[in-house]
């Protein structure tokens, strides 16, 4: 979502850009249009989120997996968005392709944005779908840390912002519902962020099955082993702890900041919730997906 590497001061302006919301300073509308021609190869790698989503995760995850289980292989990094970085950042498109093999992206991209092959089902792409009540809290809690984003005066105004698309990423419901109707025309894996945290050795052998990632068993547990939220909060690359002070504001909090499912609870109001409920059922009816909403329901 972000150039790690930048000192630049941001102004908070949200560009709208053909149905899509950019964010100035960071993106460029011009190159973001240039990423539909992209030529690609079948061993490109994207991953596809909603921000606050899990994409941070996944990032892990993959260098893991590439890394065959390797934790030190991204210790030489100041983060792992360096390694892979967000194709929608102004350069990285540039970046895409010159990189060898395997190339990985993350995006928050929707999908009438991103490379048109990936409908001839060249490349890879994970999409990773989180509840959107997390997603909402999660996702306010970033504004208040995040330099490029505006400050929100408080939950309840940006409760408002997040129903209403007004926010970077726009509508959780289009994102994810335009993404899910077209996830039999691309060679796609559609994974949960709760299904990360109920089991998550499960899903990284469905991710390296995918891949086409052959590791044994004891490569796969340390894959599943770093990539846990506790361990990952431990290792500087994976938390973004090292990212400047001119993109997060680190003292107004963590990057990683819990990690679980259920949250919501404890920052919507009951009308809220109900609002949030209502509109779930008017948005998600024709879609056969489902949610794990509290903790309590994992067994």
């Amino acid at each position: 979502m972000m150039d790690m590497s930048s000192t630049r001061t941001y102004n908070h302006e949200l560009v709208p850009h053909k149905g899509f919301t950019l964010i100035s300073g960071i993106h460029d509308p011009d190159d973001v249009d240039q990423i539909y021609n992209l030529e690609i190869r079948d061993s490109d790698v994207f991953v596809i989120t909603y921000p606050k989503s899990g994409t941070i995760w996944m990032q892990q995850i993959l260098l893991l997996l590439e890394a065959d289980g390797d934790e030190t292989a991204t210790s030489k990094f100041n983060n792992n968005g360096d390694l892979i970085p967000w194709i929608e950042i102004t350069g990285s498109r540039e970046a895409f392709i010159k990189a060898p093999s395997p190339r990985m992206r993350v995006t928050h991209l929707p999908y009438h944005f991103m490379p048109s092959a990936l409908s001839q089902k060249k490349g890879k792409v994970i999409y990773i779908a989180r509840n959107p009540k997390d997603v909402l809290v999660s996702y306010f809690y970033f504004h208040k840390m995040a330099s490029m984003l505006e400050t929100p005066k408080d939950f309840n105004e940006f409760f408002e912002r997040f129903l209403q698309g007004h926010v970077f990423g726009c509508s959780w419901f289009e994102h994810i519902k335009t993404w899910y109707s077209h996830k039999d025309e691309i060679n796609a894996l559609f994974i949960t962020y709760e299904e990360m945290i109920q089991d998550l050795r499960s899903v990284v052998d469905r991710i390296s099955l995918f891949l086409g990632k052959q590791l044994n068993d004891e490569q796969l547990a340390n894959v599943v082993k770093h990539s846990t939220f506790t361990n990952m909060c431990k290792i500087p690359q994976a938390s973004y702890e090292q990212v400047p002070e001119e993109l997060l504001n680190h003292r107004q909090g963590r990057f990683m900041r819990k990690g679980t499912i259920g949250d919501w609870k404890n920052h919507f109001t009951v009308a809220q919730n109900e609002r949030f409920d209502e509109l779930f059922q008017k948005e998600m009816k024709d879609f056969p997906l489902s949610f794990i909403w509290d903790i309590r329901h994992i067994e």
